[in-house]
Parts: C-alpha cells; sequence; structure tokens
C-alpha cells in the first residue's frame, strides 16, 4: 500500500514524537493513576506502610460539601485567576504598546526600557515574595515610611496581614513577577503587524484609538487569547505565591486550592482528602489544557502538518 506524501508526512511525525509521548506517559501517567488510588482512600501520612482503607468518593463529597469550600473556590478563581490575569494581560498589553511606541525609539530608550522589563520576569518567584514582604513590611517596609512621610496614613498598613489589602498585596507580587513575559511575548506579536496597514488607515483619516481597535486589536487577539488560557493554567495551581506571602492567612483568609492540598497532606496528615483535592484541581486543569489543544493546537499542527 502506498502512502500519500501528506499521510507520511503525518507518520514521520508521529514517530518522532512516539518516544517524547512514552517519557511523558512514564512520569506523569503512573504517578496520576497513584494519586487518583490514593483519592479513594483513607490513608494518612501515619498509615503510609499499612496503607488506607477504600472508602470510595467520601473525600470528594466531604470537599465539595465543606464550609470551606465556597471561600477557597472564589479565592482561586476570583482572585488568585481572574484578578490577577486580567490585570497581567492589560498591563502587558500597555508595556508592549510602550515600548513599541515612536516616543521611546525617538529618545533611544527602547534597549533600556526592555531590560527594565525583563528584570522582574529574571526573578526568581521565592526571592520576589521575600522582597517584596520586606516592603510590605508595617515596621521596616519602604512602603510604608513613604505613606507615613507624604501624609497619607497615619499609622502603619500591615499589608499582607490586613483583610482589606492582603489579596492586593498578593496580586501585586504575582503581577510585578510575571507581567514581563506577557509584555514581552505582545511586543513580540505587535512587531509582525505590517506598517502599511495603519500609514493607509491614517491616510484615510483614522485617529490613533481607531487604529488600536481596527487594526492593532484584532492582530493582537490570536496572541492575547494564547497568554490569558497559558496564564489561567500556570495560576489556578499556583503555590508559591500565597503559600509564601502569607501560609494562606490571616487565618485562612487567602486560602487557595494549591495551599489547601499542602495543609491537608503535611499539618492534617490526610494524604487521601489531599489526593482528592489534587485530582479535582487535575480536572480543572485537563479542561483547561483541551480548551487550548482545541483552538491552538490542532491549528497550529494542521499549518505545520499542511
Amino acid at each position: 500500500m502506498t502512502l500519500s506524501p501528506k499521510m507520511r508526512t503525518r507518520m514521520t511525525v508521529f514517530w518522532m514524537l512516539l518516544p517524547t509521548f512514552l517519557i511523558l506517559i512514564g512520569f506523569y501517567l503512573f504517578p496520576t493513576l497513584y494519586n487518583l488510588e490514593l483519592s479513594f482512600s483513607d490513608i494518612t501520612l501515619l498509615k503510609l506502610k499499612k496503607g488506607g482503607d477504600f472508602v470510595g468518593t467520601t473525600n470528594y463529597t466531604e470537599f465539595l460539601t465543606s464550609s470551606s469550600f465556597r471561600d477557597i473556590a472564589i479565592n482561586t478563581v476570583f482572585w488568585l485567576t481572574a484578578i490577577s490575569v486580567s490585570v497581567r494581560i492589560v498591563l502587558g498589553l500597555l508595556f508592549a504598546l510602550l515600548l513599541n511606541s515612536k516616543f521611546l525609539k525617538s529618545m533611544r530608550l527602547t534597549t533600556i526600557a526592555r531590560l527594565m522589563l525583563l528584570v522582574p520576569w529574571a526573578t526568581p518567584p521565592v526571592v520576589a515574595v521575600i522582597a517584596w514582604r520586606w516592603l510590605f513590611d508595617p515596621t521596616y517596609g519602604p512602603i510604608n515610611s513613604w505613606l507615613i512621610s507624604s501624609g497619607l496614613i497615619s499609622d502603619p498598613i500591615a499589608f499582607t496581614a490586613n483583610l482589606a489589602t492582603v489579596w492586593p498585596a498578593i496580586i501585586t507580587i504575582i503581577v510585578w513577577n510575571t507581567t514581563p513575559l506577557i509584555g514581552v511575548s505582545l511586543l513580540a506579536a505587535l512587531q509582525t503587524i505590517p506598517e502599511d496597514l495603519n500609514e493607509a488607515a491614517a491616510i484615510d483619516g483614522a485617529n490613533r484609538w481607531q487604529q488600536f481597535r481596527f487594526i492593532t486589536l484584532p492582530y493582537l487577539m490570536p496572541t492575547i487569547s494564547v497568554l490569558t488560557l497559558m496564564s489561567v493554567i500556570w495560576t489556578f495551581n499556583n503555590f508559591v505565591y500565597v503559600w509564601l506571602t502569607t501560609g494562606a492567612g490571616p487565618g485562612t483568609f487567602t486560602n487557595v486550592l494549591a495551599t489547601e492540598v499542602y495543609m491537608k497532606a503535611f499539618i492534617d496528615l490526610r494524604i487521601g482528602y489531599s489526593a482528592a483535592i489534587g485530582v479535582s484541581m487535575a480536572v480543572v486543569m485537563a479542561f483547561f489544557g483541551a480548551m487550548y489543544f482545541r483552538y491552538f493546537g490542532l491549528t497550529e499542527m494542521q499549518d505545520k502538518v499542511g
């Protein structure tokens, strides 16, 4: 049987990717299945050798009906993910437009501005959190010192302990540390837009806002969509920023799914219950991953294969 050139290309791609898929299956499939098995048991850290008893979906039912589930879901979906991703996309777009502006180019500041933008992104998250905790410190932090000296406040604010400021503080750290990647990505997409389009639009009488709305933004939408979806995936199950900043506090006010997994496993010692939460998170992440593959992965693969 003679294969068509298109089919031969597809078979070549398949055989080249097969070793990678096998490695990924070995590293991810077994831990996933083992975690799934644990989620149906009452195993604890104290009974690792003995093993736990099968309890069916009890862990899932207990988690989904617990009094803390609603607050944890709101913290994870709204504060940690929706708000922080939205702010990053908007600021990233503004940074990209600024770095691509004729003003910076005329002042010969483009290179310096790009290097300054990359500094936060190159900072490890742990270092970023430690630095910002010092900035937010009510006793020694320069932010409180500046606010008091300027007369904006009379008493220092414990940004990471005050219920009104703790989530804005966490989001500030996330935005500072991760927005540069979005800005650089959008800048690269901006530079692929043909300049002739804006020039033709200007000749036709379009102002800067109309050029942005009808030319720039439509060209950037595919990139913005990819960055938004990837940012949601990266942020939804993030543990570092919340735990290192507040330890899920004050109390459990900033508790999210990732910190709940950790606390149930290593503080309450309930490995099975923690695994059930982890599996629930994996299901949500699988949904977003399927969305990404459905809308972007298949299109890119079809374009490359022909």
